[in-house]
């Protein structure tokens, strides 16, 4: 694994900043490299970027012949990811929306269905992002058809800036009818039915400039109302003004125009508002609370039938379906139709109708979470009693309900595993059957025989953290244990409520396909289990996400699955802060980590990007104690000079808004100062890429990336020998 060349890092100046934080002096002798402007940044930037590439220089050549070759491992990449991509419809009347991404495309287009003259089905592309930009630098963002079809609003953002904007089309000409309209990042999208085609929407949109200050600007959105066609500047305000500046809105109209239904969330904060209003009395109308004030996330719509249902872990952590009437909304008012369950988390429900009288429910489905792996179960709509479950075709996960908007008996929903590439399947209410609606449009690729296990394991106070452990099959016994420990990967995220169900993976097939381990643990701080299991991974109990982490390691080793030499650790944005935190507290438990856009200067984070929208998920370092928890862990001043680090290697995109590259240049100056290992012993380096950002990237920059850190984690794991 040594380099016969020898890296050489940058110098990079140690300044003397310590700053006094409530009475305790912080140092912070990179805040240099925060100012991506800054020239001493710059060519500090630049000489990384000349180390990396003498690193790759050197390992290209030695993963020639290898699964990991140059050319090979990408070309397995694109054929695992050659089947494409389907989503789930969307449905108006007779047309049909859904994205498509063909084999070998960069992305996903949007497409409509409608019946042809000669009675088959014609589809046509409404948009698509390569049309817009040769490039594939621009991305979508998010598409919603109007009630009736005519019109469709999308919004787009290039670079990777994820600053969206919106515009709107007619659906059967092709041709753009309203936009842009900026400044609408993360806005949903409520038309307004209107018997002569839909012209209006509610939608989110941040104030204009130069109403704010400077530091301000990625924040204060308002809900507005907004007529097709007109200039935006005189959309009529409808909500959020007086409200934190940094909410995030929620906004839909009910299927029959009369109730409109307002959210709003503090930043990532675990708890939502919510408020409905009669659109009966005018498109600004008072509003009624259906839940403020509570410590709890809430969900709330009226259904066709007329009632309004709400899905929410107030009272229940791992979630409940309540249901009231939306004259009378309050908390007090509601009745639980789904209860807790003991060990499932609630994730989604939709109403069945036979067909006849579409405004009576005849059955209720509900997706649940078991430890990770998705149940569908069938209710009755009124009572809540189960009725059975819906067949799946696997244990794997399954993401949204969609039922048609004009009711019906069925429901659509998308499926995936570790060997299952997403596809859409659909349960008939009839007969009670599920079947495969739609592939991809591509191939299937040709798998590796697969082992998918599970593992149980104890953190340091004796909760149970469980992960599934990825392997070829031949690299097991009958029992399910390793024949010998491989080159592995531990890939984790812990945080935001967000859950690691079993999904498929070019990653990590191509990665146990060539001989290694790949284990996805799921850590407190994340949904697996429900709103408690996150809780317990957040602000003053982030330690619990890294001891987890750390206990699934130690596990792995003490079971024969791996040796430290042959574990590397991965995770991106929260899960690049675990990585952080995996390479800083236990260094000697990895020998390679993989650090993808993370955070890592946790006592400056909010202070950059969307920090400031964090602080509920990680503390406030304004806050005296908050600070305490802060710098208890923060990578970036948790460094301690004559360690052996292991090979870490930094991923950032220069156009990532939401976590600033500054975290990732920062603790890689520190730890190359810092580590006790060569640089060709234990490398420590920076890839940067520009033209991208935190979210979506074209198939070409996904499989490139890709490539480059599997490369790497082989060479430093020992799979590469």
């Amino acid at each position: 694994m040594a380099s016969p060349i020898r890296l050489r890092y940058p110098p990079a100046r140690v300044a003397d900043v310590v700053d006094l934080l409530h009475g305790r002096p912080v140092a912070d002798p990179y805040r240099w490299l925060e100012d991506p402007d800054d020239a001493a940044t710059r060519e500090w930037s630049a000489a990384q970027d000349a180390v990396y590439a003498a690193y790759r220089t050197e390992l290209v050549e030695r993963a020639a012949g290898t699964a990991f070759a140059a050319g090979t491992i990408d070309q397995r990449l694109r054929s695992l990811l050659g089947a494409g991509h389907v989503g789930t419809p969307v449905w108006r009347g007779d047309l049909r929306f859904q994205t498509r991404r063909e084999p070998g495309a960069e992305h996903a287009v949007v497409l409509v269905a409608e019946p042809a003259p000669d009675g088959g089905v014609r589809e046509r592309v409404l948009v698509d992002p390569m049309a817009l930009d040769p490039e594939g630098t621009t991305t979508l963002d998010a598409w919603q058809p109007s009630t009736d079809g005519r019109l469709l609003a999308y919004q787009i953002s290039s670079g990777g800036t994820e600053e969206s904007v919106l515009f709107v089309l007619d659906v059967r000409t092709g041709e753009l009818v309203d936009g842009p309209v900026d400044r609408a990042r993360y806005s949903p999208v409520a038309w307004v039915p209107d018997p002569d085609g839909d012209a209006a929407f509610y939608y989110v949109r941040r104030l204009a400039p130069e109403l704010v200050p400077a530091e301000e600007r990625a924040f204060h959105r308002r809900v507005w109302l907004h007529r097709v066609g007109t200039d935006p500047a005189r959309d009529v305000e409808v909500f959020g003004a007086g409200l934190d500046p940094t909410n995030y809105y929620g906004v839909s109209v009910s299927r029959d125009g009369r109730w409109l239904l307002l959210s709003a969330s503090a930043g990532t904060a675990p708890r939502t508002d919510v408020w409905i209003g009669d659109l009966s009395a005018g498109p600004v109308p008072e509003l009624r609370e259906v839940a403020v004030g509570h410590d709890a996330q809430v969900g709330a719509w009226v259904g066709r039938d007329g009632a309004l249902y709400v899905l929410t872990d107030l009272d229940a952590p791992r979630g409940r379906l309540a249901v009231t009437r939306p004259d009378d909304p309050g908390v007090g008012t509601w009745r639980t139709l789904l209860a807790q369950d003991d060990e499932a988390v609630l994730e989604d429900v939709a109403l069945l109708d036979g067909g006849g009288d579409r405004t009576v429910p005849t059955a209720l489905l509900a997706s649940w979470r078991r430890h990770a792996v998705s149940e569908v179960t069938r209710h009755d709509p009124v009572t809540g009693a189960r009725l059975g479950e819906v067949p799946l075709p696997g244990l794997g996960s399954v993401s949204g309900l969609v039922a048609r908007r004009d009711g019906g008996p069925e429901i659509w929903f998308s499926y995936t595993d570790h060997t299952t590439v997403p596809s859409v399947q659909v349960h008939d209410g009839r007969t009670g059957e599920t079947s495969l609606w739609a592939a991809p449009p591509g191939s299937p690729p040709d798998l590796p025989a697969v082992h998918v296990g599970r593992l149980e394991v104890p953190s340091r106070d004796g909760t149970v953290v469980r992960a599934f452990v990825v392997t070829r099959a031949d690299a097991v016994d009958q029992a399910g244990r390793p024949c010998t420990p491989a080159p592995t990967v531990l890939y984790g995220y812990g945080g935001f409520q967000v859950s690691l169900d079993p999904a498929y993976s070019a990653t990590t097939l191509a990665w146990v396909e060539a001989g290694g381990t790949y284990v996805v643990a799921n850590l407190r701080g994340g949904g697996e289990e429900g709103e408690d299991w996150h809780r317990a991974g957040m602000r003053q109990h982030k330690q619990n996400v890294f001891d987890d982490f750390h206990a699934v390691a130690e596990h792995l080793v003490a079971t024969g699955w791996t040796t430290p030499a042959e574990l590397a650790c991965w995770g991106g944005s929260n899960g690049g802060l675990l990585v952080g935190a995996a390479v800083t507290q236990r260094p000697d438990l990895f020998a390679a980590a993989v650090c993808s856009a993370p955070l890592l200067d946790m006592v400056r984070y909010q202070l950059f990007g969307l920090g400031r929208t964090w602080t509920e998920e990680y503390g406030d370092a304004d806050v005296p104690e908050e600070l305490d928890w802060l710098l208890g862990y923060s990578p970036y001043h948790r460094v301690v000079p004559g360690t052996r680090y292991p090979a870490t290697l930094f991923t950032v995109f220069e156009g990532d808004s939401r976590v600033d590259p500054l975290h990732a240049r920062k603790l890689a100056a520190a730890l190359q100062a810092a580590t006790s290992a060569a640089p060709d012993e234990a490398p420590v380096l920076v890839r940067r890429e520009t033209g991208v950002g935190h979210g979506g990237r074209s198939l070409s920059r996904s499989v490139g990336l890709t490539t480059e850190e599997l490369q790497f984690v082989a060479d430093r794991t020992g799979l590469l020998a």
